[in-house]
């Protein structure tokens, strides 16, 4: 009876590997919110008009509109012009299509996709309709040819990525292709991953001989949207809508991407930039200066209701963005270091005095969600921790989650925390000599470097001037710089600085793409890690993650690598602002019913014609 009882279990176990699920759309879990048969998504305007302009600014300069150029700045928007097999926003920061469900995709130039229950492999049945902007069909062989693309000539970290974890990528006829999943490590977010990688021309980059990683300014043909219309280098880019695109009629595209033409102008400094929108030069703005939200829309075409303003709700947790620590730099490998540097930010101070107290103070990686670590960790996170061993400090399972530290607000600098600083300095070996400043045993003078790119001076100088102002009371040497987008850029990848501003994504989920921002394994290089962590600790906690089972246990994982995270303290939070600040000439349309995790002004916006000949009529426009 025993023996029968095991080769049934057996048999059992064999038919659930056996098991193939085939679907419109893909969650991890496997609940979507919309059936197959979804007209279109709920927050779009179905009916939205379709035509005019939509003109938007850009800081800087671009020298390449190869947005996967290992050299350069790419040009603004150019993700536009592709596709993938899932649905994506290529223009926004979070790629979430749909913007009303997380962690939810639906098959865009795949129609199906189908995989067993362990998600070992997955097939994508493509749509046979799919064309390129040529008019030539997109195929399962463009889509293995792009994978390959990636993994030869993309982003070092992602490519290691992907190599170990998928093994084969074939075309099984000219609109299938199956992807092989390693099993080792976890297969989270594999699904996904594959089916978000844009999809390129293999005939085109034969016939032109191209490669991805290089700069140019011949873009590769996509299948997207919309297509490249002109450009002037370093001035303004133009999209125009391509009327013969072949996935107008899908559902996953009803009532977006409205707009005939989508205009980008660049603009060397702040100043200038704003100045032109006043004078109706580029006609929406999403402001990030508190000074210029709080102070500076007061010009006659506010007055006169020609520009509108709008605070709009923002339910992404906001970017974990703060003052970054480069890891890799012996000095600041010493906590003490750093939390003594972090203790010279008087957030309090800078909001009230500099920011018009507009911001609230980021504590989290994953701000204002049920995924945020808070008090001591408890139930499912508490069982998580204490199951990976000693890798886990003691003081982390019963201290509550680390907190941005207080300062007072009636001045810079607080000496309670400057006192608190300054001991934690000398504990950590350097001491303060006669002239005031700090160096260690070997005589090394303590010293800061903090780039910054000279677009964002005139918001972020003012409050960086005065950190370094009060780090220098500390008796360390700060170096602050400005210097233009290009050197930035090569300086951020080549991690040639002590410290930056610079933001990782918020944790909203279990995924490989968390070993690339957080892990080890590519800590060193990868351009989503700028201060280099590399933990024993966030490792396990990662794997952990993947290895998840429901979304109870994800959710938990997910608060256990919040405070990790903050445990380790990488970087020095900042500010953040739960709601989007925009600004735009009445001349545009959204749906009333803003969804929680895009702002999607290129998206699902649109234009209205009657209220732009209005403006006209009046003399605001042109």
């Amino acid at each position: 009876m025993l023996g029968l009882g095991i080769a049934a279990l057996m048999a059992q176990a064999a038919l659930a590997e056996d098991k193939i699920i085939s679907t419109h759309g893909y969650s991890y879990f496997g609940d979507l919110s919309y059936p197959a048969d979804f007209p279109h998504f709920n927050y779009v305007n179905p009916d939205a008009p379709k035509g005019g302009e939509i003109s938007l600014a850009a800081s800087g300069t671009f020298d390449t509109l190869n947005p996967y150029a290992l050299k350069g700045v790419p040009g603004s928007g150019t993700p536009i012009l592709y596709e993938s097999l899932l649905a994506e926003d290529p223009l926004s920061n979070t790629n979430w299509v749909p913007a009303d469900a997380y962690g939810e995709s639906y098959g865009l130039l795949a129609e199906r996709l189908e995989y067993d229950e362990g998600k070992t492999w997955v097939i994508f049945h493509m749509r046979p309709e799919a064309r390129f902007s040529d008019g030539t069909p997109v195929t399962a062989h463009d889509v293995v040819f792009s994978h390959n693309l990636f993994i030869t000539q993309g982003i070092p970290s992602y490519a290691e990525a992907v190599k170990k974890r998928i093994l084969t990528a074939e075309a099984l006829d000219d609109h299938r292709v199956k992807f092989t999943f390693a099993d080792d490590p976890s297969r989270r977010s594999m699904i996904d991953q594959v089916g978000s990688t844009p999809v390129f021309s293999k005939a085109w980059y034969e016939r032109t001989g191209a490669k991805l990683n290089e700069s140019r300014l011949d873009p590769a043909i996509g299948s997207g949207p919309y297509v490249l219309d002109s450009f002037d280098v370093g001035r303004r880019i133009v999209y125009r809508r391509n009327p013969d695109y072949w996935g107008w009629d899908l559902p996953v595209n009803q009532g977006r991407f409205n707009f005939d033409r989508i205009r980008i102008e660049y603009f060397l400094d702040d100043a200038a930039t704003f100045e032109s929108f006043k004078a109706g030069e580029y006609l929406f703005r999403s402001e990030t200066s508190s000074k210029k939200w709080a102070r500076s829309y007061d010009f006659p075409a506010v007055q006169n209701d020609w520009v509108k303003l709008e605070e709009l709700p923002d339910g992404l947790p906001p970017g974990a963005s703060g003052f970054v620590f480069n890891l890799g730099r012996e000095k600041l490998q010493d906590k003490r270091v750093r939390q003594a540097i972090a203790l010279a930010f008087n957030f309090e101070w800078t909001n009230e005095s500099l920011q018009y107290g507009l911001f609230k103070q980021r504590h989290s990686y994953t701000q204002d969600t049920d995924l945020e670590a808070k008090g001591p960790p408890e139930g499912l996170e508490l069982d998580l921790l204490k199951s990976l061993g000693d890798v886990v400090p003691a003081e982390m399972l019963s201290d509550p989650a680390v907190m941005a530290h207080s300062s007072r607000a009636d001045g810079l600098s607080d000496r309670r925390n400057r006192r608190q600083a300054m001991k934690l300095l000398d504990d950590a070996g350097w001491p303060v000599g006669d002239d005031g400043k700090r160096r260690n045993a070997k005589g090394e003078l303590l010293t800061l470097n903090f780039p910054i790119p000279a677009p964002s001076a005139a918001t972020l100088g003012g409050i960086i001037e005065n950190f370094m102002s009060n780090i220098e009371q500390l008796g360390i040497t700060p170096r602050y710089e400005t210097i233009d987008v290009s050197q930035f850029t090569l300086r951020r990848r080549e991690r040639d600085y002590d410290m930056l501003f610079a933001s990782y994504y918020p944790l909203t989920g279990a995924g490989t793409g968390l070993r690339q921002m957080y892990g080890s394994e590519a800590a060193s290089y990868s351009v989503f890690n700028p201060a280099g962590i590399a933990s024993p600790l966030i490792d396990a906690i990662i794997d952990a993650s993947l290895e998840t089972q429901s979304q109870a246990e994800e959710d938990a994982a997910m608060r256990a690598l919040d405070r990790a995270l903050r445990y380790e303290f990488a970087m020095v939070p900042v500010w953040y602002n739960d709601k989007h600040w925009v600004a735009y000439w009445d001349v545009f349309d959204h749906p009333k019913d803003q969804p929680p995790y895009q702002l999607g002004v290129l998206d699902f916006w649109w234009f209205d014609a009657e209220k732009a000949a209005a403006l006209k009529a009046a003399g605001a426009l042109r």
